[in-house]
């Protein structure tokens, strides 16, 4: 097994591909393996750097002429829900949360397959069987917890979301996320949100990771409503999005 250091580690840039964000574009990744000791100490440096963790590899846009995916992250102390997300907590209030393990179960699968042919239904995901699944939430060398939420007054507590999210020394970063489509009057993609800021709050951590916006994606614009949002700047660092 290796051990990587910063020093040590060897980067490679993936082939390039269209651009599943913007039309016309071509997208390259640069990415990394995270194996050995120390890949909790390189995930959590490489995520400063605006990295994203994807099974046992970190990666980041590389794009030639192209800077428009910028890695995002929630500053949760300073957070102050507003009254759309004071509605979706009421809403939820019926909801359960519990922290797992990462162990992939058939009950996730079905709904992550009902999720992927509702809201993404042609993209690449929708093929992916449940081994694919449990290598997505299973092969991971850092810190991960998956979160389930169910309905608890209904009989039989059902699984309406799941979310499975890497823990950070200064905070959550969710990795992916699915919810049941049926239940869009719920917004349970900005609820799941709304719990990860509590629970970072709750642990007196300070961020939640949210991946990777894009200024002129629709399918982005979601995560440029939770203010105050930080966006990775390179050499600047991490700043407040106006």
């Amino acid at each position: 097994m290796t051990d990587q250091t910063p020093e040590t580690t060897q980067l490679f840039l993936t082939a390039a591909m269209p651009c599943p964000y913007l039309e016309g574009k071509q997208e390259r990744k640069l990415f990394t393996h995270l194996t050995g000791r120390r890949a909790a100490t390189l995930h959590h440096l490489l995520s400063e750097n605006g990295f994203r963790r994807s099974q046992n590899l970190i990666y980041r846009p590389a794009c030639e002429g192209c800077n428009a995916c910028q890695s995002v992250r929630i500053v949760a102390n300073g957070f102050a829900p507003a009254k759309r997300y004071r509605r979706v907590l009421r809403a939820n209030a019926d909801v359960s949360i519990e922290v797992r393990p990462t162990t992939a179960t058939s009950e996730q699968y079905e709904l992550f397959k009902r999720y992927l042919d509702s809201r993404h239904s042609g993209g690449g995901m929708t093929q992916m069987s449940f081994i694919d699944y449990e290598y997505m939430v299973e092969d991971t060398p850092v810190q991960s917890i998956l979160i389930e939420y169910r309905l608890r007054d209904h009989p039989d507590q059902p699984l309406v979301a799941v979310a499975l999210t890497d823990v950070m020394p200064d905070g959550l970063s969710m990795v992916y996320s699915f919810y049941d489509p049926d239940l869009a009057h719920r917004s349970l993609g900005t609820f799941l949100i709304l719990d990860h800021i509590a629970q970072v709050r709750a642990a007196e951590l300070s961020y939640v990771y949210l991946g990777y916006w894009v200024k002129d994606s629709p399918k982005m614009a979601y995560k440029a409503q939770f203010s105050p949002l930080q966006v990775q700047r390179g050499p600047l660092g991490w700043v407040l999005l106006d």
